[in-house]
């Protein structure tokens, strides 16, 4: 049944050619086939070229037709049209249902399958049905079914891969047999000058990869990790936060955010790195808080733990470990440290005349008591330190003094205490600092804090209190006392760790295979680079000291400033309210992240900051190459070979200028990140992303520049695609969730950070799907969210400032109850 008929036919083009993985392609390929097959004869046609369209030629949305010879008779079906041409109906009865049988099968089963995604079961379908269906004597012959199965079938058959049609011997013999069969070599080219040709889409699978495996990026948190010998390890912790409110923005880029971007760079160049950290949980903070909340100090501890844990969570912070202070660890090892200071002869003992509230009847320890600042006069100054001078005390020193509970004047006892000697410990540490400030490369504000301390002169420091809940002091005659939470606050970080893995001592105990990292708002600096320092000194044990201390000044809300006490500011929690993603909250702290000043945040640069930063630098210039790449006309998603002689060194072309540019910037990026300097080193990323947009627009990378300069075309991509894979590198230390997406649409795994910019990814790799990175944030939001989260500062106050008066006013308040520490 080859020439069942001689016609003549005219195709009618209507529209723009259709995609070659489309129903009409294959129509068109049908028809074709099946009129030279059958000796017919083709006219073709070109609606808008007619004259008088409306009155002499049909109207249809299909990019192609068919009229007779009669020119009466139109058919937009490609399978009536086989039918026509072969004359189905006139063939004898059991050879015309067996044709239809299978034109059916074709139009109800195989036509809905996609041709560019489904490949394995368009071809498991077509294997039986083709198996027997040509004849080898006249291997020149095409059927009615070959021509309509052809047809149907010619897209996904030539763009699988030879692996892929071993698997249908049946099928891939008919697709051979008739791929040389003299009607399909005669009709192929007029097919492919009318269709737009698209190639196959593969899926993105690890098998489908080209890169350099040496790159990439393994780290598996369920591991403990542990010292290496031979290896960088670095140990990195930030200051544990107290358990009294939910931690708002300036705690969150003050110390634990930043530790975590240093956590996540330190891993992604290849350090053995641990990251500690976990709740503050001793000490007068918690004894009010558990009071105004009416609960115990540990149903306290336990609430505020695991909110802490919630919000660090969802913005994404990597600890290795986050544990809290209220642990068996933490009393065996700060009493452990404890008398190996007593033994050691740095432990005095004193009458201490304290503050004491003749109402509660009760020693009024550290935050019990409020008062002015006897340094800077600030009128809401904690009895053991200032928040406004940062500045440190005895209560007693305090102006003005007012018990926290009832709001009545103290007087003065005395109270037996035990002592630090730091002024014995000052030599050895003053030596310390000298050497770890600058083999550490300390910021100024740390430097400055520490070496006032050290000029004014140390004296014996008080590491007890009054209180209940608290390490217990393992010596006679303390009984009712606990340690002074900022002598065992710091043991926290080795205490933690210990409960993290019985070999805590490899990491704390070994200074000559281990440089410590730690994370603090300014306030702090002292505990950590003197009495900390001091009290590892006077223990006697080889310690890892403080090797580089990152300190961060003030995050300023609005006009004003977060507090805890005032509710005034965006707390952890209110970030995720937003519906903003986590990494947007990230980016936007660290770039504004108070290294040398005090920073404030508003909402407007917020907003700015994602529509122009993220969304219009970074945002734009991965998602353009992406869908550039992952177009089916093009690329198909597989990345294409660079032009060798546009990236030789030395070479005069946008692409070398482009990678010598990326690699200053990335030398300045690894020095900025080595020094702690975060928001610098940020800054550099989006300067290497801002230099890949140039690049993107110097090369005018558009469809002309592919049609006519593809092996530019390819080199532009080529680079650019592998400039994407560094970016997400370097942006993984400050918003990890965009860098996994980087990573995902490029069908890469996570890398690592070299010391220079190489084409990892090679040519024939195939990459994902794009996702968008980012979303605009309308500015409506603006003052939506201004008047959501807090108001004004200066309502904030006026607030404060009126209850302060009605306290005053009252002439004796009943006592309050003390907070049970069980």
């Amino acid at each position: 049944m080859t020439k069942a008929s001689q016609s003549t036919i005219a195709i009618w083009k209507n529209l723009a050619p259709p995609a070659a993985n489309t129903a009409a392609a294959g129509g068109l390929l049908k028809t074709l086939l099946a009129a030279q097959a059958t000796g017919s004869t083709v006219q073709w046609a070109d609606v808008a070229a007619v004259a008088g369209v409306d009155a002499g030629a049909p109207k249809s949305k299909q990019p192609y037709w068919v009229t007779l010879d009669n020119e009466q008779t139109k058919i937009y079906d490609a399978n009536a049209t086989v039918r026509y041409l072969y004359r189905v109906w006139s063939l004898p009865q059991g050879e015309r249902l067996s044709v239809e049988q299978l034109l059916e099968w074709e139009e109800k089963s195989l036509s809905i399958l996609p041709a560019d995604k489904e490949l394995e079961a368009i071809f498991a379908a077509a294997e039986p049905k083709v198996a027997g269906i040509r004849s080898a004597e006249d291997s020149d012959a095409v059927s009615a079914v070959d021509a309509v199965l052809f047809g149907s079938l010619y897209y996904a058959l030539s763009n699988a891969k030879d692996s892929t049609l071993s698997k249908y011997p049946a099928l891939r013999q008919w697709y051979s047999s008739l791929l040389s069969s003299a009607a399909v070599t005669s009709v192929l080219p007029a097919y492919s000058a009318n269709v737009v040709n698209v190639l196959v889409r593969e899926d993105a699978t690890p098998e489908n990869r080209n890169i350099n495996t040496s790159i990439a990026f393994n780290y598996d948190p369920s591991k403990t990790v542990l010292p290496q010998e031979g290896e960088k390890n670095v140990l990195i912790t930030s200051a544990l936060p107290y358990v009294n409110n939910v931690p708002h923005l300036g705690n969150i880029i003050g110390s634990t955010l930043s530790a975590d971007v240093f956590a996540r760079y330190s891993r992604v160049r290849g350090n053995n790195t641990l990251y500690i950290c976990g709740t503050d949980e001793y000490g007068t903070t918690t004894e009010i808080k558990a009071l105004e909340e009416n609960v115990s100090c540990q149903a306290l501890c336990d609430k505020y733990n695991a909110l802490h844990k919630d919000v660090y969570d969802w913005f994404n912070l990597s600890f290795d470990y986050f544990g809290r202070t209220t642990t068996e660890k933490q009393t065996e090892i700060v009493q452990s440290i404890f008398l190996k200071c007593h033994e050691n002869g740095f432990i005095s003992e004193d009458v201490m005349k304290q503050p004491f509230c003749e109402t509660c009847q009760r020693f009024l320890a550290d935050r019990f008591v409020e008062g002015t600042c006897p340094r800077c006069g600030y009128e809401d100054a904690r009895g053991d330190q200032c928040d406004k001078c940062s500045g440190l005390y005895n209560a007693t020193e305090l102006i003005n003094p007012r018990c926290k509970l009832d709001n009545n004047t103290p007087v003065v006892r005395e109270s037996r205490h035990l002592f630090l000697d730091l002024d014995k410990l000052q030599p050895k540490c003053e030596a310390y600092v000298n050497r770890a400030a600058v083999e550490g490369g300390w910021p100024s504000n740390g430097v400055a804090i520490t070496r006032n301390w050290l000029k004014e002169g140390l004296r014996p420091r008080c590491i007890t209190r009054d209180l209940k809940w608290g390490v217990p002091i393992p010596l006679d005659g303390f009984d009712n006392k606990v340690f002074y939470v900022w002598f065992d606050a710091c043991i926290g970080y080795p205490s933690i760790t210990a409960n993290y893995t019985d070999d805590w001592e490899k990491w704390w105990k070994n200074p000559d295979n281990v440089k410590l990292y730690q994370f603090m708002g300014k306030d702090n600096v002292p505990f950590h680079t003197i009495i900390f320092p001091s009290t590892e000194i006077a223990t006697g044990d080889n310690w890892t000291f403080l090797h580089h201390i990152s300190t961060c000044d003030y995050l300023n809300y609005e006009s004003g400033k977060f507090s805890k006490s005032r509710g005034v500011g965006v707390f952890g929690n209110n970030a995720r309210e937003t519906g903003v993603p986590s990494d947007v909250w990230r980016y936007y702290l660290l770039a504004s992240r108070p290294e040398t000043s005090d920073t404030v945040f508003t909402w407007s640069d917020f907003v700015s900051r994602n529509n122009n930063e993220l969304l219009a630098n970074l945002g734009n210039l991965c998602n353009r190459v992406v869908k550039f790449l992952d177009g089916n006309t093009k690329y198909a998603g597989v990345l294409p070979a660079p032009e060798p002689s546009r990236i030789a060194a030395g070479a005069d072309t946008a692409d070398r200028r482009l990678i010598d540019d990326v690699n200053t910037l990335l030398t300045r990026y690894i020095e900025q990140m080595d020094g702690v300097h975060i928001r610098s080193g940020l800054r550099t990323v989006m300067d290497i992303s801002a230099r890949g947009n140039v690049y993107l627009q110097e090369s005018r990378l558009d469809n002309t520049l592919f049609s006519e300069q593809r092996a530019q075309c390819d080199t532009v991509l080529a680079v650019a695609a592998n400039l994407i894979y560094l970016l997400g590198a370097l942006l993984h230390p400050f918003i990890p969730a965009t860098s996994a997406s980087i990573a995902r649409q490029l069908n890469a795994p996570e890398r690592i950070i070299t010391d220079a910019f190489d084409l990892e990814l090679g040519a024939g790799h195939v990459i994902g799907k794009a996702e968008y990175l980012f979303t605009r944030i309308d500015e409506k939001k603006i003052d939506e969210w201004r008047s959501r989260f807090g108001g004004s500062q200066n309502e904030a106050d006026a607030s404060e400032k009126k209850k302060d008066k009605k306290d005053k006013a009252k002439s004796k308040a009943k006592p309050k109850p003390v907070a049970s520490a069980n």
